[in-house]
């Protein structure tokens, strides 16, 4: 009874970090701390093959949990910005928002160092830079195997992966700052529906995210064990520029279906989205005792 407990409870903890990798502003690892599953989700991913058996009973509902998410997410997803884009990235603004006192909380438990400040800032310059840089960037175009967009995508895979244990960093925010999420979305959307040319594309991006989750992963935990006040700051820097960006970028999108009354109540909604899943994975946690 209690494996069968804990094999649905591992489900559920990949639903919802299956919803903070495909919904920006939702950050998976800051999902998995809540979840009480993050330090065992390090210790797999920086020795993959050590107890193996073991691994893959931990990690197999948390892969089943993701599916499920993912694919309802990004049926969703790929109808929102097919149809109503500039409010979806109000929506995502929202989501942003409701994370950030998450990562204040944290910065807070440490002494504030001038290096700190530098750093937050710097990373705020980062995203935000990288946002104005991919305007118009993110629509749905045709990423084929050996196309222009294959590098980038590629590319684009390995920083998602590198930045996923990261607290604090949302997978799918920073996809659009580099312009490709729209790509994977509508790309996944054709492979739901049995259509297979992306495919191959599909699995050079998650073998790149793979390697940049497993090559990352102990430099991530030693960075945020060593220096959790800078490392912290740094993430809070990157999240505010992303939210600057985003929405900065939605004043370039065209979305004939936006009205300024809609775009206020998504973005009130996306943030209390984000407040919503918090508290549950709080709740959560308690419950199942981890």
């Amino acid at each position: 009874m209690i494996k069968l407990k804990r094999f649905f409870y591992y489900i559920f903890c990949g639903f919802f970090l299956g919803i903070s990798a495909f919904a920006p502003g939702f950050s998976g690892s800051v999902m998995a701390i809540t979840l009480g599953v993050y330090q065992d989700l390090v210790r797999i991913v920086s020795n993959p093959l050590k107890e193996l058996r073991k691994s893959l009973s931990f990690f197999a509902p948390i892969a089943l949990g993701i599916i499920i998410s993912g694919i309802a997410f990004v049926l969703v997803f790929d109808f929102l910005f097919s149809y109503h884009i500039r409010a979806t990235y109000l929506l995502f603004v929202g989501l942003i928002i409701g994370n950030l006192p998450v990562i204040a909380q944290e910065i807070k438990r440490y002494p504030v160092q001038k290096r700190a400040f530098i750093g937050g800032f710097l990373c705020f310059a980062v995203a935000f830079g990288l946002s104005l840089v991919s305007l118009g960037a993110d629509q749905v175009a045709d990423p084929v195997i050996g196309g222009a967009l294959f590098i980038p995508l590629a590319i684009s895979g390995f920083v998602a992966g590198a930045i996923t244990l990261v607290p604090g960093m949302s997978i799918s925010a920073i996809l659009i700052m580099l312009g490709v999420y729209g790509q994977l979305i509508s790309m996944v959307n054709d492979l739901l529906r049995l259509q297979i040319s992306y495919l191959p594309t599909l699995f050079v991006v998650l073998f790149c995210a793979a390697a940049g989750l497993i090559l990352t992963a102990r430099l991530v935990k030693r960075l945020f064990e060593r220096f959790p006040g800078f490392a912290n700051t740094c993430v809070l820097g990157f999240m505010v520029g992303t939210l600057f960006g985003l929405f900065a970028e939605s004043f370039f999108l065209e979305d004939p279906n936006f009205t300024w009354p809609i775009g206020i109540a998504v973005l009130i909604a996306g943030f209390g989205i984000s407040i919503f899943f918090i508290i549950l994975g709080k709740k959560m946690r308690k419950r199942s005792g981890r």
